[in-house]
């Protein structure tokens, strides 16, 4: 689950991490009265949208020359005008694809005076088995192009679970980053703080893009990224309560309904898999054979008649779906309840386009059975790759 990035300051905040003051608005009439309560001259206005890239990003309704999703503002006139052009709009960035996302709330906050910007994300290093600090002095940009251009500016620092940070791993740290004085004082405190929020709120990412020096020689998080286990959520009810489910595709919401694992992409071939890496590649041979994938989705080893019916419903509201591939190995899942809620669903929602289902595993003859006795059309097929071939030349001759 992800949260804005206001949301994932006030959390890193609880644990006294250095974060500036702020005030989230949702209408433009909060904008003079937020921007007075904080201590200027400077205000940064961000729009608060579950992507990155938007200070680089654009307003769909502002012209070409209008400023981005990030705006400095030198005054309260500033701010005011600033948030009246950029709330209700959609900005585009370079993670929201060209629809773009409505940006519904902003996020006022202090300025300050940066000397430095460096980069810092914990993470789970599976390479390892441990959570990790990745950091790097190339701060303010993205870690995606550093780690492309200059890898060995990416530092990483795996920290043993039983010791937890050590005064070796911010040795470490300080000096990867260049921390001298105040600064590296500052990352004696704060390496730690930010261990344990990930640790104890069972996040799965915490990326501060960029931790800053300022000019005083002190650090702050100048923006923050948090996203947490979605396993975990049972256990911090005050995380679940910052879910912000307008900035979720609506189908997703619905899968987390039926304990579905449903993610939209922007194909048009729909896919139900039991098992997520066979959903990844069952995915991957769609695209060799020349076509996309509309959805990642994964029933579950465990999966009814019920949600099976429930994710064909999720799968059909994508508009971009043309054909749909069913392709399920059955261990701890039965190839005959998949069978009946293939058919099923097929019978109750009126199925228009052409489905493909492969089968194998646990009473796979009876799946079979069932299929082929539905007066369905449905399209039989003997394996991952004549699935696949089945189904894109199915889609194609229905077009």
């Amino acid at each position: 689950m992800n949260i804005h990035e206001y949301q994932a300051k006030q959390v890193l905040k609880g644990f006294g991490a250095p974060v500036a003051e702020g005030v989230a608005i949702l209408s433009a009439n909060e904008a003079e009265k937020a921007a007075k309560s904080l201590p200027g001259p400077l205000y940064v206005v961000k729009s608060q949208i579950h992507a990155g890239g938007r200070g680089k990003g654009k307003f769909k309704e502002l012209g070409a020359g209008a400023k981005g999703g990030v705006r400095l503002a030198k005054s309260i006139e500033d701010v005011v005008a600033d948030v009246s052009e950029m709330l209700g709009n959609t900005l585009v960035t370079k993670q929201t694809g060209p629809g773009g996302k409505q940006v519904n709330r902003l996020y006022i906050e202090d300025g300050a005076d940066i000397d430095r910007e460096l980069y810092l994300s914990i993470l789970v290093d599976r390479t390892v088995g441990r959570v990790a600090f990745v950091v790097s002095t190339e701060g303010g940009m993205d870690i995606e192009a550093v780690a492309e251009e200059t890898p060995d500016k990416i530092i990483t620092v795996a920290i043993d679970p039983e010791a937890g940070v050590t005064a070796a791993d911010i040795a470490r740290l300080n000096a990867a980053l260049e921390l001298s004085g105040d600064a590296a004082t500052d990352g004696e405190t704060l390496f730690p703080i930010l261990y344990k929020a990930f640790v104890e709120k069972d996040m799965s990412l915490l990326e501060v893009n960029p931790l800053i020096v300022m000019t005083n020689g002190r650090l702050r998080v100048l923006d923050a990224k948090v996203s947490f286990d979605t396993n975990a959520l049972y256990r911090h009810p005050d995380i679940v309560e910052l879910r912000d489910e307008t900035e979720e595709d609506e189908k997703e919401i619905e899968a987390s309904k039926h304990d579905l694992a449903y993610v939209a992409l922007d194909g048009n071939i729909g896919c139900m898999v039991n098992g997520a890496g066979l959903a990844m590649a069952t995915m991957d041979i769609i695209k060799l054979n020349g076509a996309e994938p509309a959805n990642f989705l994964d029933v579950g080893g465990g999966a009814t008649k019920e949600r099976v019916i429930e994710a064909f419903k999720i799968i059909l509201t994508d508009d971009k779906v043309k054909a749909i591939l069913v392709n399920i190995f059955g261990g701890i899942m039965r190839c005959d309840v998949i069978a009946e809620g293939v058919v099923a669903a097929a019978k109750e929602l009126g199925l228009s386009v052409p489905l493909v289902v492969r089968l194998e595993g646990t009473n796979v003859e009876k799946g079979k059975e069932i299929m082929a006795e539905s007066g369905l059309a449905i399209i039989p097929a003997d394996n991952l790759k004549d699935a696949a071939e089945k189904v894109v030349k199915a889609m194609r001759e229905a077009a």
